[in-house]
């Protein structure tokens, strides 16, 4: 079974988030596939490299981080979400004219038609989010 993940939860949004990490593991650990995971909405800020977690808390973007490099996981973030978010990577500062970029290693800025190409290829299309 091919599996497409939407990460719509901010890394804050603490149970939610955790779930989406667990479950993510438990599709690679598996016979299964995950063809793509999708940072979008709320969850394009798990993609800022520059957020300060305290220290008794998880760090959600490190623990992606870590997924993907032990994967070879593609983390990819919605383009369009990411610059309201105020996430850019060093294209987009120079592009918009900031002085910084925020986005963590392993985060890939991607426009949502990646999204839709993976749907169409998925079995299984898995979205965390809160309304």
């Amino acid at each position: 079974m091919k599996y497409t993940l939407v990460i719509r939860c901010a890394p804050t949004d603490g149970g939610l988030a955790h779930t989406a990490l667990q479950f993510t593991e438990a599709v690679l650990q598996s016979a299964h596939k995950l063809d793509m995971v999708f940072f979008y909405q709320r969850g394009v800020l798990t993609a800022n490299g520059l957020g300060i977690v305290p220290q008794d808390e998880v760090n959600i973007t490190h623990k992606w981080q870590q997924i993907a490099s032990r994967y070879t996981l593609q983390l990819n973030v919605c383009i369009t979400a990411a610059l309201f978010q105020g996430v850019v990577n060093p294209q987009e500062a120079q592009r918009y004219q900031l002085s910084q970029h925020n986005l963590a290693d392993g985060f890939n800025l991607v426009g949502l038609g990646q999204l839709a190409s993976a749907t169409t290829e998925c079995d299984r299309l898995i979205s965390f989010g809160s309304n």
